[in-house]
């Protein structure tokens, strides 16, 4: 598996985070994490093959509000796929309603803080779960974007991914931006779509995340290691898992 983006008929934002320059010469494994959006929308027999069969995903993480699974959908219930919904954000917002008068993207990196805050302990449980998966795993939320993109940056810093490659996989978020807000105007006859960069993912919003980061806990990873309780042990059971020998 050498592809980063993967097609799907129902879904617009599906990578696999494999390929990248890791820690002490090594890369991260293809085939083994997966980001997406919402596998909610996922219905169709083909797509459905394709994650299974074809991808061979055995644990799926949801990162969205019991709320938004309840409106929306989870992925079915397939047989051998172990789901879990693990909500990293506590204070919801509608980024459609974002004052255009606001920099956008310091508001996003402060929303993301705020996750990094609330959400310490279903984090920690997000990064349990993807070291202990032994099959291949995909993460997600509604779009894929943002709260799959702080897990992204997090994971992919314990790894030893330089920033600028955590911030270029980020930003292939804006691929999708289009299908996203064809999606809104879809799922809201009439409203108008007050925030002009909806959809958005710009690299600037996860630089900004990880610099608030490392100016409040020293680094990323004192963040993860100090705040989250990730030891030296449960990060190299990660690169073994997901980095190549």
């Amino acid at each position: 598996m050498t592809t980063r983006h993967i097609t799907f008929d129902q879904l617009h934002n599906f990578r696999d985070l494999g390929g990248y320059p890791a820690t002490g010469g090594r890369s991260v494994r293809w085939g083994l994490l997966y980001r997406s959006d919402s596998l909610g929308k996922l219905t169709s027999p083909a797509d459905l093959a394709r994650l299974r069969d074809e991808l061979g995903v055995r644990t799926v993480i949801d990162l969205r509000y019991p709320w938004e699974i309840e409106a929306k959908g989870r992925v079915p219930d397939l047989d051998g796929l172990a789901y879990h919904n693990l909500s990293i954000e506590h204070r919801p917002y509608d980024q459609a309603e974002i004052d255009p008068g606001l920099d956008p993207w310091r508001y996003l990196a402060d929303r993301f803080a705020e996750v990094a805050e609330d959400g310490v302990k279903e984090i920690r449980q997000v990064l349990d779960v993807i070291t202990e998966a032994d099959e291949p795993l995909v993460f997600h939320c509604a779009s894929g974007k943002d709260r799959t993109g702080l897990i992204a940056a997090l994971v992919l810093t314990l790894l030893g991914v330089p920033e600028d490659d955590i911030a270029a996989d980020f930003a292939l978020t804006e691929l999708a931006t289009p299908h996203f807000i064809a999606d809104w105007h879809a799922a809201n006859p009439g409203r108008t779509l007050r925030w002009p960069g909806y959809g958005r993912a710009p690299e600037t919003v996860i630089r900004l995340t990880l610099a608030d980061l490392a100016a409040r806990y020293g680094s990323v990873e004192g963040y993860i290691t100090g705040t989250l309780g990730v030891d030296r042990d449960g990060i190299d059971a990660l690169r073994a898992r997901l980095l190549t020998a």
